[in-house]
């Protein structure tokens, strides 16, 4: 069952500088595309502070998360939603409106993200729900995911915007040595950042969702 994923900006209406906001939204975009070439419709901007895509799977739609949230600069945070099921179109005049179960769950996905965000769990960013039928039936896949990115999102939310760069770096298999030349930084600076924040669990996490 294929992924809908749905991104939105947290406080857009708050960020000074809206139009610099965009443009580092639509670079991280075109950046995870090359980076993740394996959504069915890659990550677009739809209308105002919303983004859309579709990705073949529950696992690319969690490495898509990850890299977009290590690759944003701080005055960029987003919140995204998962939605296991179908997805479609509803024709129109204007062109195909985005419709289907697995649409209608990101849009509860996120939702609920936004409500954990508010409340108990401030870090909450990523959210993933199920349309009837499209997991297990006792949700085993929802749950699982769900209680991975609980930890996920508190150890990236934690992270300088150096910091999320070179774990960005590591998920794509770049070494120390070559992140440090990156940074200007030496070698055991980028060693202690990446230990001090717990960076190695959250690559490992994406290694292991590479399969």
């Amino acid at each position: 069952m294929v992924a809908a994923l749905i991104v939105d900006i947290v406080g857009s209406r708050r960020i000074p500088d809206r139009e610099a906001a965009q443009r580092a939204l639509d670079e991280a975009l075109a950046r995870l595309q090359r980076d993740l070439p394996v959504a069915l419709v890659p990550l677009h901007p739809i209308v105002g502070d919303e983004m859309q895509g579709v990705f073949p799977d529950l696992d690319a739609a969690l490495r898509a998360t990850l890299l977009l949230q290590l690759s944003l600069p701080d005055a960029v945070q987003c919140r995204y939603g998962i939605g296991l099921g179908e997805v479609g179109e509803v024709p129109s005049a204007s062109g195909g409106i985005s419709d289907g179960p697995g649409w209608w769950a990101a849009r509860a996905a996120i939702e609920t993200a936004e409500a954990l965000a508010a409340r108990t769990l401030p870090a909450a960013r990523v959210r993933v729900a199920a349309s009837d039928g499209s997991v297990d039936a006792d949700g085993d896949a929802v749950r699982h995911a769900n209680a991975y990115l609980l930890v996920r999102d508190q150890l990236v939310s934690a992270m300088s915007e150096r910091t999320r760069r070179l774990t960005h770096g590591r998920c794509l298999g770049l070494t120390q040595r070559q992140l440090a030349a990156q940074e200007g930084v030496t070698q055991s600076a980028v060693s202690q950042a990446l230990t001090a924040a717990g960076a190695a669990a959250v690559v490992e996490g994406y290694r292991l969702l590479r399969g």
